[in-house]
């Protein structure tokens, strides 16, 4: 087992991959195999050189509408995360808990999970990559989130959609702390909304949309060094509310500095619609 001193606490400069086209399509990607003779991403890459901020040390800086981002604190029962089904009986209670108590919601519907582990050598990449992603984006766009609430809780969604409506990502590493590709925010004060790129994301029975984001020198960056499997970000992907942060930004990125034989980043990130109204 890790110990929690893998890594002093350090800003890190970086490299993150803002979008680029790689043709005049709309930009797409397909979450499952695409038809054949089709890529199943038009979206490239545009790197550029950043520094990425360590919040440790000043965690309550930062808060969810003011920043887009805020850390908590949260020891969890379940330790392995393997199991699917027991990951919805013990997990998804405690991140429900987690949204009602810390952020503030009355109902909660989590609609999806992600385990994120290194690929195994030679891994396709491609719909079923489940390694960290390297590439600045919002898992959600304004118009996709609406139809959440929609898609998921359609007898509800009318009146639901006429209070505040949010999804948050509920992101936590599993079995030691972070070393390898760790998980960068982006300060919502500091994102131009012009910046946001909608990318189609095409199911096989549906189709949503998330933002990939152009490069903007004004973007300040922030992570948990060192961060451990008790302590979870809560990114915030949409909020109806305008006068507030909205969304944010997020990508893993290279930490150079990271020991070599430090393990892998294994991660879960679980997503929910967060109401306040019942």
């Amino acid at each position: 087992m890790a110990t929690a001193s893998v890594l002093a606490p350090h800003d890190v400069p970086t490299t993150l991959n803002y979008y680029a086209p790689t043709d005049d399509e709309a930009p797409y990607q397909y979450v499952q195999d695409p038809p054949e003779g089709k890529a199943w991403s038009n979206i490239g890459t545009d790197p550029h050189p950043v520094l990425v901020h360590d919040a440790r040390g000043h965690e309550e800086d930062f808060s969810l509408d003011k920043n887009g981002f805020q850390y908590v604190k949260w020891p969890s029962v379940e330790q392995e995360f393997d199991d699917e089904e027991r990951i919805k009986a013990l997990y998804y209670p405690e991140v429900e808990e987690i949204l009602k108590k810390v952020a503030g919601g009355k109902r909660v519907f989590i609609f999806d999970h992600t385990i994120r582990r290194k690929p195994q050598e030679g891994a396709k990449l491609g719909p079923q990559y489940r390694g960290p992603v390297e590439r600045v984006h919002i898992d959600q766009t304004y118009k996709a989130s609406i139809a959440r609430v929609q898609y998921h809780l359609p007898e509800d969604a009318d009146r639901l959609l006429k209070s505040r409506v949010r999804i948050i990502n509920v992101w936590r590493p599993i079995h030691h702390p972070v070393a390898h590709k760790p998980l960068a925010v982006s300060d919502w004060r500091y994102l131009d909304e012009n910046d946001l790129v909608s990318v189609r994301f095409i199911y096989p029975h549906r189709e949503g949309s998330t933002y990939s984001v152009r490069y903007n020198p004004n973007h300040r960056w922030y992570y948990l060094s060192n961060q451990t499997p008790e302590e979870v970000t809560l990114i915030k992907c949409y909020d109806s509310e305008e006068d507030r942060a909205r969304l944010t930004p997020h990508s893993a990125f290279l930490d150079t500095t990271a020991p070599k034989d430090a393990p892998h980043r294994e991660s879960i990130e679980v997503r929910a619609l967060v109401f306040d109204t019942e």
